[in-house]
């Protein structure tokens, strides 16, 4: 029983002392000696200076390994704002600054785009967003290009076609390229750096001012761009439709300044999480490119993911520690319930599951990286294999008597494509041929009036897509460039269709003898 003024406070002669708690005893699990500030996962303690040395060879041996950009290459950083892109632009920052031991060698720049709009934001709440990430951009010192998502009604339909791709050099080209490029710069006296490279990029930028987006480029893409998000009946669609604009934008942005790589800040989890929703939205042909390191389906611009190894928590940590700037600009999705789509619900669930098993997102990760990118046989594994006129990646076409989901979609497409009907229904208001596509003799009797719009979209869509698509009641709100790159390959089909019979085709000994 208890006593007064008994005291408790040590253990008595005879008992041993009790073992210290292991919290207090745990060191560095690198350095073995400082106090750990993180822990990433059980049994991984980093101190501060360790967490930093992982974290940053984590981003560079990604790109030592994969070896595809090369010395003196414009990269476009693509940033959100969010985490994962703000710690990608500091780790090209640190990388090119003159204390790193391994600078890295390409000419970066960064572009944000403003999705105000799609939101229905105001100009007075687009433009306080636009007054938080001007100083962030600024303080990089690197050259920096914001664009408003609205811009997509004025971009070209050649946006939409694969340019020639480069062959991608083996290591001996990579490495004579590096020599190559270190000869040249201490010719020039630059000491193996693209800073002097940065200073002449930097005049551009008055032109591309965050402020100049005060008042929209025309006043009446903003409503376009925000009548076309409130047509779409699902979250799911929206936000499907939201990525492949953005997409749009940034690879014209790129083709326009002369980048040949994109960087996206897409961290481990976010992949993960990408590659479940991917398969839910019938995706799992794509997921070597929607998750791989490289994304080469654009052809001349290749979309690269250097963050890919680190997770959200590591992400989190660097920010906090090392104090990396980043922005809060809402998303379609923001506080939307569980359910409300399919990324919000695999996120919950990705997540959910993530905390009662702390493998599950390295675990789907390691999966993804398995996955490769075969070339398809037959003749569309060639140049001119049709491709997804909003994804851009190849179409699966079965034919229509196929017992698949593809082939029911394609029997009833080609019952919809009803000739006699559909002209007298449907007579656009104007020219056949959109003004950026170009006019043929003919053209009013041709492809364009042989079949309903709809139709002629929805033919050039990968079964992801296609199903989108559904979503969307009325085409019309749709950007012109996807139009109008619809209406010229229904337009040159139907062309090569015609002329098929009077193709002359060489037999297999004359191609052998040529």
């Amino acid at each position: 029983m208890c006593q007064v003024g008994e005291d408790y406070g040590e253990p008595a002669p005879g008992e041993p002392t009790p073992a210290p708690r292991p919290s207090r005893e745990r060191k560095c699990v690198k350095c073995k000696e400082a106090q750990p500030v993180v822990v990433i996962r059980a049994g991984d303690a980093f101190c501060r200076d360790c967490f930093k040395a992982f974290y940053v060879h984590k981003f560079r041996a990604m790109l030592g390994k994969n070896r595809l950009i090369f010395p003196g290459e414009k990269v476009l950083l693509a940033w959100s704002g969010g985490p994962s892109s703000s710690s990608m632009v500091w780790q090209v920052l640190e990388g090119l600054s003159q204390d790193s031991a391994k600078r890295l060698r390409f000419v970066p720049g960064v572009i944000f785009v403003d999705e105000g709009a799609a939101f229905g934001k105001s100009l007075e709440e687009r433009s306080k967003t636009l007054a938080e990430v001007k100083p962030i951009l600024q303080a990089t010192g690197l050259p920096w290009h914001v664009v408003a998502l609205e811009e997509v009604f004025s971009l070209p339909p050649s946006v939409l076609r694969c340019s020639a791709q480069e062959p991608a050099g083996s290591e001996g080209a990579y490495k004579a390229a590096v020599d190559s490029f270190l000869q040249q710069q201490h010719v020039l006296g630059a000491g193996g750096g693209p800073g002097p490279t940065q200073g002449k990029e930097q005049p551009p930028q008055p032109r591309l001012d965050p402020q100049s987006l005060a008042s929209p480029p025309a006043a009446a893409q903003p409503e376009a761009l925000s009548q076309l998000f409130c047509s779409v009946r699902t979250l799911t669609a929206k936000e499907e439709l939201l990525q492949t604009l953005r997409t749009h934008l940034i690879l014209h942005m790129a083709r326009a300044h002369g980048y040949s790589k994109v960087m996206t800040g897409d961290s481990c989890t976010r992949l993960a999480i990408k590659l479940m929703t991917n398969l839910a939205l019938g995706r799992g042909a794509f997921l070597a490119w929607d998750t791989g390191f490289s994304d080469e389906r654009h052809g001349d611009v290749v979309v690269v993911r250097p963050m890919r190894d680190h997770t959200l928590k590591e992400v989190a940590f660097y920010n906090r520690l090392f104090s990396v700037p980043s922005v809060f600009t809402p998303a379609v999705d923001t506080k939307a319930p569980e359910k409300a789509s399919i990324h919000r619900l695999m996120e919950a669930f990705i997540l959910r599951l993530q905390t009662q098993f702390p493998s599950t997102v390295s675990t789907v990760y390691r999966t993804s990286e398995k996955l490769v990118k075969a070339p398809r046989d037959g003749p569309a594994a060639g140049d001119s294999s049709p491709c997804c006129l909003l994804c851009m990646c190849a179409l699966d076409v079965d034919a229509a008597d196929s017992a698949t989901a593809f082939g029911a979609q394609t029997s009833r497409l080609s019952q919809m494509q009803s000739p006699t009907p559909l002209t007298e229904t449907w007579t656009p208001p104007g020219p056949c041929c959109s003004p950026g596509v170009g006019r043929v003799q003919g053209c009013g009797q041709g492809a364009c009036r042989r079949e309903d719009p709809q139709a002629c979209i929805e033919e050039q869509l990968c079964y992801s897509c296609r199903v989108n698509m559904k979503d969307l009641p009325s085409l019309d709100p749709l950007p012109p460039y996807i139009r109008a790159e619809a209406q010229l390959r229904t337009h040159r089909a139907w062309v090569l269709q015609e002329i098929r019979d009077c193709l002359i085709e060489d037999s297999d000994d004359e191609a052998g003898q040529s």
